[in-house]
């Protein structure tokens, strides 16, 4: 992964991008290249993403890019007015743009689940799936259980909610260092120090995300666009828990794919992902239909041409072909 920094209204947004620059999309040498966009999570940064986002370029001949969002990794904070989910997104399209990306698979993680469905939602005809992970796009996360609610709920339920997140945070920490511990705490270590010194400019955004519900936008995604939606869970994730995963599932119509781990489990286990998408049969599905579409938006005949949505070849005709 190569470093950059882009300036937008006069702010920093760091980002990274894989160095395969030779890469060519499924329909062999020639063919555009997938993108793929990997999106971090709340007090987070792109670079802890590194490794899994090399692992996907390699095995999957993506080319790959990890953006900082606003006030993560490095990335200088939006005015506190201007925080919102679009916002968010829009600080995607500035690098896509920049970088030249044709139309990308979106990775997202907690936080990064939210922003990527939205763009997907904002942007279907520069969309080709979204690979939907661990997130906070719909409200079931927000109605914290345990005991803590339980018992300090029915008196100050704010701060019981509060209260039992950092819970749930703190106990996902040993499984974010099973595995190789010292590569693991390389790579979340700098986004980390970033990320401390300016803690009080993220806390507009961490209010942004309690008050978001995109039930509405991710169900009109899968009926009316027909985009490629695989949401993927941590057997253990308890920031959000089984109610969310299933919550998603019911909103997006898809099923889950379990996951070994909490809510970070791509961070210790940086090839976890590509093993999903290669290996298992809901991510090969879902790697059929991005790559249907994909050919869709450049133009070319998809592999089930006699199944590609109406939505898509009407976006097709609207869009600039690329060969």
């Amino acid at each position: 992964m190569v470093p950059y920094v882009l300036t937008v209204d006069g702010r920093r947004l760091r980002y990274a991008v894989s160095d395969n620059e030779d890469a060519f999309g499924p329909d062999g040498p020639g063919s555009p290249p997938v993108w793929a966009v990997n999106i971090h999570g709340y007090f987070a940064g792109g670079g802890m993403y590194w490794r899994e986002s090399a692992r996907l370029a390699e095995d999957l001949g993506w080319r790959v890019i990890n953006p900082s969002l606003p006030a993560f990794g490095g990335s200088d904070p939006l005015p506190w007015d201007d925080v919102s989910m679009t916002t968010l997104t829009e600080q995607i399209s500035a690098i896509i743009d920049h970088v030249g990306a044709g139309p990308v698979v979106l990775l997202g993680h907690s936080m990064g689940g939210a922003v990527a469905a939205h763009y997907a939602f904002l942007h279907p005809e520069r969309s080709l799936g979204v690979v939907y992970r661990d997130g906070v796009g719909t409200p079931a996360w927000k109605k914290r259980r345990g005991i803590v609610p339980f018992l300090i709920g029915p008196i100050t339920p704010d701060i019981a909610a509060i209260m039992d997140l950092v819970l749930a945070i703190v106990i996902d920490l040993p499984d974010l260092f099973m595995g190789r511990i010292l590569s693991t705490v390389r790579s979340v270590l700098p986004d980390i120090r970033r990320n401390i010194r300016v803690v009080g400019r993220t806390m507009p955004i961490g209010s942004m995300l309690m008050a978001s519900d995109l039930s509405a936008e991710i169900r009109e995604l899968v009926e009316d666009q027909g985009m490629p939606i695989l949401p993927i869970w941590g057997i253990l994730d308890r920031v959000t828990g089984n109610a969310t995963a299933a919550e998603f599932a019911r909103v997006s119509g898809q099923k889950v794919q379990w996951v070994p781990g909490g809510h970070s489990w791509m961070l210790s286990r940086p090839q976890g992902q590509a093993d999903v998408l290669r290996r298992l049969d809901l991510g090969r599905e879902f790697l059929s239909a991005a790559y249907d579409r994909w050919r869709l938006l450049h133009g070319l005949r998809p592999a089930s041409a006699a199944d590609a949505p109406r939505e898509l070849i009407a976006t097709q005709r609207k869009m600039r072909v690329v060969h």
